[in-house]
């Protein structure tokens, strides 16, 4: 097992790891999740079919923890600054996420292997999806989207449903009341919606669809929130409370009903 010499790091994790991920000079150290194999297999299948912009596992560590390659960039962190919202940067997700999205379907699922369904599409599907690609989870190099890390709600699912979860953060689908604290004003979301799928490159049929797996995919996500709260994680417990409680989770998911069709037809104008 490699030794850790290197001074550590804390490293920002997300709600999931919150202060438990460090840096150890060209390696990450966090918490492993419950399918490391499995992930770890994922990861290398991706590099062997030409994927170079996520983490490379390098092994398990003692008391529960895996050992990654670092990525070196920029994470945008809340309240996310103005670079990581341009036309540019949105369009380089979808560029990057439709790259992995290439690259994980000739990857063969692991039907053995245990997979988390918090996040997951609850259609399933035939692929891995990252189901988690927040800013927070994408670094930059440049102004443009270069890796993703932190693949623990990898499962399987439909492409389609990774860009709703993916637009849920970047676009974002949010009401501008729910969005302000968080993000620059004035982003248009029908607008930016757009650029995504066209930075995907999002065929037609899926574009009719999305407005509407864009809703399923943040009552899926509601739903992971009330698991956590009742279950008395005080993560999740103190931000629900600081961020307006289930009356922003109801302005959001009526927000999104009322804009379903302004969103369909600025994907399909």
């Amino acid at each position: 097992m490699m030794a850790m010499t290197a001074e550590c790091e804390a490293l920002p994790g997300g709600m999931l790891n919150e202060g438990a991920v460090h840096r150890h000079g060209e390696l990450v150290e966090r918490p492993a999740p419950r399918n490391a194999r499995a992930l770890h297999a994922y990861l290398l299948a991706l590099r062997g079919h030409g994927f170079d912009a996520a983490p490379m596992p390098v092994g398990l560590a003692p008391e529960g923890r895996e050992r990654l390659t670092f990525l070196p960039g920029e994470v945008a962190l809340p309240p996310f600054p103005g670079w990581a919202m341009t036309e540019a940067a949105l369009a380089s997700v979808g560029r990057l996420l439709r790259r992995l999205h290439e690259a994980g379907a000739a990857v063969a699922v692991d039907t053995r292997a245990w997979w988390p369904r918090d996040l997951a599409d609850p259609e399933g599907g035939t692929m891995l999806c990252h189901n988690d690609v927040c800013l927070e989870n994408v670094v930059f190099r440049d102004g443009r989207a270069a890796a993703v890390i932190d693949f623990d709600q990898v499962a399987p699912g439909r492409p389609l449903w990774d860009v709703a979860m993916t637009a849920r953060y970047w676009v974002p689908m949010l009401d501008p009341v729910s969005a302000a604290g968080f993000y620059p004003t004035g982003l248009d979301a029908p607008a930016r919606l757009r650029i995504l799928a066209d930075g995907y490159g999002l065929p037609p049929r899926d574009r009719a669809e999305l407005p509407g797996v864009v809703e399923q995919a943040t009552e899926v996500c509601r739903a992971f929130v009330a698991r956590r709260v009742a279950g008395g994680d005080s993560v999740y417990v103190r931000a629900l409370a600081e961020r307006g409680g289930w009356e922003r989770w109801d302005r959001i998911q009526a927000w999104l009903a009322d804009h379903r069709e302004t969103f369909t037809a600025a994907l399909l104008g």
